[in-house]
C-alpha cells in the first residue's frame, strides 16, 4: 500500500534541500567556496584499534571513505555485538568540493520469502527473544555492499588496503574489550550465543564466556576479508561466504527464507539527504527508512517551543515536549519510501510544525501523531496502522573528517546484541528483520514499517552532517542506541549551539529520552538529578535510568580548528593530526 499525497510535497522535500545550499551558497564569496582545508584531519570512532585503522588510512590521504571503511571492518571484529559484516547501516557523506551531502542506504533487506505475518503467534506477536534468534529475523547482510558502494563513489585509496589493518588484527591476536566480554555471561544465560555452532566456540571457548584483556583471533573472520579483499563484494554474495550465510539463516526448526537469490540481488540505494535550514544551519540527515529527519523536526519544533529568555529547565522542557511530538510522528509514519509513501516534506513543513507546537499534549498523557496533510489542506496522510515496532538499544557510529575537509558520518549495526546470535564466515548474522513491526491482522490497516518482501525496516539510526551559513561543514553527529538514538544525537546538536556546551561536555550531558508517555532521565550524571526533579515537577512520568546506551562521537570545526569527542559511555577515542 503506498499512502497518496502530492507530487508537490515530493518536489518540496528535494527543492527545500537545494533551496537551503542555494540560499547559503549565495552568501559566501567565490573566494570561500573554493579555499582550502587547513583543519587537518579527525576520526571519533568507537574503538581505539578502530580509530587507529581510520588514522592510518587518513594519513596516507585517503578520503574519509577510505577510513570509514577501514574503520568499520576493525569494529566487526571488535565489538561484535553492535556491527559487522552480518549486519549494514547507513553512511552520509560530505564532499567539500561540491559542498554536497549524499546518503547511501546500506539496511538489511528482508528475503523475497519474507511475510507480514512472520513474527506472530497465532493471534499474538512472538515474544521478542524467540523473534530475534530466529532464521526469519536475518535480513541480507549489506555492509560490504556499502563499502563497496560508496568506495567506487569517493576511494583514493586501493579497496584491498583498507582491509589490512583488520586481518592483521584477525590473525595476529587482539585483546578482548571489557565491553564485549561484559555481555556474554549475559547471553548464555537468556539466548541460545553459547549453543549456536561457530558462535559458541568462538565466544564461550571450552564452555567458558571470553575474558577481558584475554588474546583472542578469528582466523575465519580474516579470510572473510582476505576474500573480500581480492576478490570484491561477489566473494560475499555468492559462493561459499554467500552459503555459509543461508545455511546458517535456514537452520533448525525455527529457520527462514533468506536464499543465494537473495544474497545475490541486494543493492546499496543512494537516497537524497534530507537537509533543513535551522537558525543560520542547514541540518542534513539521513532519510527514510532512517529517522534522521527527526534531526530538524526535533530542532525546529525546539525552537518553536521556547518562551522568551529561556531558563536551563524550560529549554530542557522545549527539547523534551519537541522529542514527544517527533517521536509520536515518526512512530506512526516512517518506513521504507520504496514501500510506503512517507511524507517528509509535509513533516517537516513551518506551517505543520507550527500546528503541532501550537497543540502539546499535555505532560502526564501519551503523545499521539498529527496529520500534516490535513493541516495542509490536502486530504489525510493518517491511514496506517498504530506502530508496534520493538528496537532495542545497539548499534555502533563514527565520525570522520578528512584532511580535504570531506566527511562521513556513519551508524552500522547488527540490531540487538550479537544480532541473531547466528554465525557464518566469522560473523554473527544480524536480527534486523525485527525492527519491523511485528503484530500483523489482515483485517487491520498496514503499518507504515510492516514486514514486505524486499522492504527494509525502520532505524533509528541518524548519521547527521550539519553544515554552516558558508554551506562548508560545521558538526558531524550521530550515536548507536536503538529508540533512544534520535534523542541522543539531537542532544549534542542543541547542546553545542544552543546551550553554548563544548563539543565533550554536550556528550556528557545527561541523556533525556522523550518518547510515548515516559521521559528518561539519565541521572548518573549531573545534572541528571536536578532535571528529573524538574520535569516531575512539570506533570511528566519521569523514569530515571542510571546509565545509558548512547555512543555519541561527534565533530566540529571550530574557529581553533577541529574539535572531537568521544561518549565516555563506551570505548571510543578520537585521534587527529596537523594538517
Amino acid at each position: 500500500m503506498r499512502v497518496p499525497f502530492s507530487k508537490s510535497a515530493v518536489l518540496l522535500l528535494l527543492v527545500g534541500s537545494f533551496t537551503a545550499y542555494s540560499q547559503t551558497t549565495t552568501t559566501s564569496s567565490e573566494s570561500t567556496q573554493e579555499s582550502s582545508w587547513s583543519h587537518g584531519f579527525m576520526a571519533a570512532v568507537a574503538n581505539p584499534l578502530a580509530t587507529e585503522a581510520a588514522a592510518q588510512m587518513l594519513s596516507r590521504g585517503g578520503h574519509a571513505v577510505d577510513a570509514a571503511i577501514a574503520a568499520h571492518a576493525v569494529l566487526g571484529l571488535l565489538e561484535p555485538e553492535s556491527s559487522g559484516l552480518g549486519g549494514g547501516g547507513f553512511m552520509l557523506v560530505f564532499e567539500r568540493s561540491d559542498r554536497e551531502v549524499r546518503f547511501f542506504d546500506g539496511r538489511e533487506a528482508a528475503p523475497s520469502g519474507a511475510r507480514a505475518d512472520m513474527f506472530m503467534d497465532g493471534e499474538r506477536p512472538m515474544g521478542y527473544f524467540d523473534a530475534n534468534q530466529s532464521g526469519n529475523a536475518i535480513g541480507v547482510p549489506s555492509a560490504i555492499a556499502l563499502y563497496k558502494s560508496t568506495h567506487d563513489t569517493y576511494g583514493k585509496l586501493p579497496w584491498a588496503d583498507l582491509f589490512e589493518p583488520a586481518i592483521q588484527l584477525a590473525e595476529q591476536g587482539f585483546e578482548v574489550s571489557s565491553k564485549m566480554a561484559s555481555y556474554l555471561p549475559a547471553m548464555a544465560s537468556r539466548s541460545r550465543l553459547d549453543e549456536n555452532e561457530g558462535a559458541a566456540e568462538y565466544f564461550y571457548p571450552d564452555g567458558e564466556p571470553l575474558q577481558a584483556g584475554a588474546l583472542n583471533r578469528n582466523p575465519e573472520y580474516a579470510a572473510t576479508l582476505r576474500r573480500v579483499a581480492t576478490e570484491g563484494p561477489v566473494a560475499f554474495y555468492t559462493g561459499e561466504i554467500a552459503e555459509s550465510i543461508v545455511a546458517a539463516a535456514q537452520a533448525g526448526d525455527d529457520g527462514g527464507t533468506l536464499t543465494m537469490e537473495d544474497m545475490a540481488n541486494y543493492k546499496v540505494i543512494e537516497r537524497p539527504a534530507v537537509c533543513g535550514l535551522w537558525r543560520e544551519f542547514n541540518i542534513c540527515a539521513a532519510t527514510p527508512p532512517s529517522s534522521g529527519a527527526m534531526q530538524i523536526m526535533i530542532a525546529k519544533l525546539y525552537d518553536k517551543l521556547l518562551p522568551p529568555n529561556p531558563t536551563t529547565t524550560q529549554r530542557v522542557k522545549a527539547f523534551v515536549d519537541a522529542q514527544r511530538l517527533a517521536y509520536a510522528d515518526r512512530d506512526y509514519y516512517f518506513g521504507d519510501p520504496d514501500h510506503v509513501d512517507v511524507p517528509v516534506a509535509e513533516l517537516l513543513d513551518s506551517r505543520y510544525l507550527d500546528s503541532r507546537a501550537n497543540n502539546l499534549t499535555a505532560p502526564g498523557a501519551v503523545p499521539v501523531h498529527g496529520d500534516p496533510m490535513l493541516v495542509l489542506g490536502n486530504g489525510s496522510a493518517a491511514v496506517f496502522a498504530e506502530d508496534s515496532t520493538h528496537e532495542p538499544a545497539g548499534t555502533t557510529h563514527f565520525s570522520i573528517v578528512d584532511s580535504e575537509g570531506n566527511a562521513v558520518s556513519a551508524t552500522m549495526t547488527v540490531e540487538s546484541a550479537f544480532g541473531s546470535k547466528r554465525w557464518a564466515a566469522g560473523f554473527v548474522l544480524n536480527n534486523e528483520m525485527t525492527d519491523f513491526a511485528r503484530n500483523y491482522d489482515p483485517d487491520e490497516p498496514e503499518a507504515a514499517n510492516m514486514v514486505r518482501p524486499g522492504a527494509r525496516p525502520r532505524s533509528s539510526m541518524s548519521p547527521t552532517i550539519v553544515l554552516n551559513a558558508d554551506n562548508d561543514l560545521f558538526m558531524v553527529t550521530g550515536s548507536p542506541g536503538g529508540n533512544s538514538i534520535p534523542a541522543y544525537t539531537a542532544k549534542t546538536l542543541l547542546g553545542i549551539v544552543d546551550w553554548q556546551l563544548s563539543v565533550q561536555s554536550a556528550i556528557n550531558f545527561p541523556n533525556i529520552i522523550a518518547r510515548g508517555q515516559t521521559v528518561r532521565v539519565e541521572v548518573g550524571v549531573e545534572p541528571g538529578p536536578a532535571l528529573s526533579a524538574a520535569l516531575t515537577e512539570y506533570g511528566y512520568q519521569v523514569r530515571e535510568s542510571q546509565g545509558e546506551n548512547s555512543g555519541l562521537h561527534v565533530i566540529l570545526v571550530g574557529e581553533n580548528g577541529l574539535e572531537g569527542a568521544a561518549d565516555p559511555r563506551r570505548l571510543g577515542t578520537v585521534m587527529s593530526t596537523a594538517p
